[in-house]
């Protein structure tokens, strides 16, 4: 890409966020930023007991994930959120105006079984609905790109770097 950006690879739980985020962060060489790890410890309690979080739950931690950014406005950096909604979107916009998303998309069942193949992971299969149920994607006037998850980490990884380089072109 030809200026550095702030790339959020968004999407359910499940499409590999933290599995692509760290590969396109090394492609593009800039750092990467867990979105997990700016959860308020009483978000994962609620999400490991099953319990969907709410908007209120999710305002801190947008708005940590938007700060870290913003701080990486102009230097560019990658950084995960599930960023679900338009308005959790426009949140972290609002905190860093740049940012573009890579919204990391796929068949509910291949998200399912890759879900249930994870170790260790806070984010219990069973709210997989729920995710989907709130999903609101991209929008023509949202500055990003939807990329599908079939194939190898590295398959979605070089799609994803030729579609923010259409995007910023």
């Amino acid at each position: 890409m030809s200026t550095p950006h702030v790339v959020v690879v968004m999407g359910v739980a499940g499409t590999g966020k933290t599995t692509i985020g760290p590969l396109l962060a090394a492609e593009l060489g800039v750092p990467y930023a867990e979105g997990d790890d700016f959860h308020p410890a009483a978000n994962i309690a609620k999400m490991s007991a099953g319990t969907p979080l709410d908007d209120s739950d999710r305002w801190p931690w947008l708005d940590a994930i938007g700060q870290w950014a913003h701080g990486r406005a102009e230097l560019g950096g990658v950084v995960s959120s599930s960023a679900l909604k338009r308005v959790y979107r426009d949140r972290l916009r609002a905190e860093a105006p740049g940012a573009v998303f890579l919204h990391l998309t796929g068949d509910r069942a291949l998200i399912e079984e890759r879900m249930a193949q994870r170790k260790g992971h806070f984010m219990p299969t069973a709210l997989l609905d729920s995710q989907f149920a709130t999903l609101q994607p991209l929008q023509d006037d949202e500055a990003g790109v939807a990329v599908d998850v079939s194939g190898t980490p590295e398959e979605i990884t070089q799609r994803a770097v030729a579609a923010l380089r259409r995007l910023d072109s």
